[in-house]
């Protein structure tokens, strides 16, 4: 066994570990004084071995991708991979939910007490909603929004709205939608990494894209979706930065300072993606410092587009903020100890990312160490960092914004749930890794044991 084989093992038994104590550490916290709220921590999810009908498909889809997702990688055609990849990540994504049934699974998941669809009926004046929205999150207010609605600005509230408002309406088309929607992450993902990386380690990480485990939470739960308006956000920025054509480069980096402005109105935490598409021009700066400095004023002029306008229909994003911050410490928030779940959160995270992304970003901050000098060099086409190295400052930006968003003490628990928007963006540092069927292979193997042992919540 080489080398960095074993030390890919040493990150993956450490990842192990961390899990391990928050499992153990939490059960016995949560034995003494409840303040976990988790029913299996650190997961919020309930112990419950079942079978479903989406278990046969499931397990077809991870025999498939372990046998063959490597070798058609490398070699399908590009825009052929993206639709392959999408469509991997569907068949992945809806066998899992099912697992749980239909109902269960995934019609049931958006109409919960919590959730978003509970509130269809109060918008039925979008303007005077919008303008009384703040009056409705804290708890002791009249009419108070359930916890998913208050505790994000209106605009995913309004997603749902306009679904039921086009005759899409009950959490089966909800569910849809966010699965639908949210498996095209995987491909802004590869986008990116193909244009700031190169095509070679986009094709490497395809596999670890479409079966990440994931797909667990992204079927049962809005943060899919959420995470691929990001992901499209930061994708639109890496071809504004690297396309040739003057004109597809001013559009793209329109586009992206759009979305990201909606990402910002779909989850206040999501505005730390600012952090990744910062780094997505820095990386574009070392490639075409010019070019960069061209589509930044389009990007900022997208990005107003959709603050601009909720701002002129009443909602005020600053003010609901701090609102949130009160409600937040009002619940769960003001009771879960932060002592516990700065670092717990992690272990949810091992559960998104699984064992080979946490062997993949152990290889990528080696490359990072190794290539520091180059990393540090002047703009230019001679002596600038290599592909591994770009995709590790990539993946190293996504890593930043995860770990402000765990230090905010705003994301004390269900982590799993919430962070899958920057869980997308560490599955890349798997291109690094040899022997991708063994690593794909435990990546499935950890989504079928959590799906199948226990019953999410999300």
């Amino acid at each position: 066994m080489n080398r960095d084989l074993l030390r890919d093992l040493y990150a993956a038994v450490t990842a192990v570990l961390l899990v391990l104590a928050a499992v153990l550490v939490g059960i016995a916290v949560e034995r003494t004084d409840g303040t976990l709220r988790v029913g299996w921590p650190p997961l919020y999810s309930n112990w419950l071995p079942h079978l479903g009908p989406g278990t046969p498909a499931a397990l077809a889809v991870a025999v498939t991708v372990v046998a063959y997702g490597p070798s058609l990688a490398a070699r399908l055609p590009w825009r052929a991979l993206l639709i392959a990849a999408w469509g991997t990540v569907m068949a992945w994504t809806w066998s899992l939910a099912l697992v749980d049934g239909w109902h269960r699974g995934i019609a049931r998941r958006l109409t919960t007490r919590y959730e978003y669809l509970q509130v269809i009926d109060r918008f039925h004046d979008i303007p005077g909603t919008l303008r009384d929205f703040t009056h409705h999150i804290l708890l002791h207010s009249s009419d108070h929004w359930p916890p998913h609605v208050a505790g994000h600005p209106p605009a995913a509230s309004l997603t749902f709205v306009l679904l039921d408002r086009i005759g899409l309406g009950g959490g089966g088309w909800a569910g849809a939608w966010c699965i639908t929607v949210g498996a095209t992450a995987c491909v802004a993902v590869l986008v990116t990494v193909r244009a700031l990386a190169g095509e070679r380690l986009a094709r490497r990480a395809a596999p670890f894209l479409a079966l990440t485990p994931a797909a667990v939470w992204m079927g049962t739960s809005a943060d899919g979706y959420f995470a691929a308006v990001a992901a499209w956000s930061v994708a639109l920025a890496a071809l504004a930065v690297t396309h040739r054509a003057a004109h597809r480069a001013r559009a793209a980096a329109f586009g992206s300072g759009l979305l990201l402005g909606l990402t910002c109105y779909l989850s206040y935490g999501l505005t730390l993606f600012a952090l990744v598409v910062a780094g997505v021009l820095l990386l574009g700066r070392k490639r075409n410092p010019t070019g960069v400095l061209q589509v930044l004023p389009l990007l900022l002029l997208g990005f107003v587009v959709v603050p601009m306008a909720f701002t002129l229909a009443g909602f005020n994003w600053w003010e609901a903020y701090h609102l949130l911050v009160e409600r937040y410490y009002q619940g769960a928030g003001g009771i879960r100890p932060y002592g516990y779940w700065v670092w717990a959160n992690l272990a949810c995270t091992v559960f998104l990312v699984g064992l080979a992304t946490a062997a993949g970003l152990r290889r990528a901050a080696g490359t990072l160490v190794r290539q520091r000098d180059r990393l540090l060099t002047r703009p230019g086409p001679a002596g600038g960092p290599s592909a591994e190295a770009r995709l590790a400052l990539l993946v190293s930006a996504a890593v930043l914004a995860l770990l402000a968003a765990d230090l905010s003490g705003m994301s004390k628990a269900e982590t799993e749930r919430i962070w899958l928007p920057f869980a997308m963006w560490l599955l890349p540092a798997c291109a690094y890794l040899t022997r991708p069927r063994a690593w794909l292979a435990a990546q499935a193997v950890l989504a079928l044991l959590v799906n199948h042992l226990l019953l999410t919540a999300w």
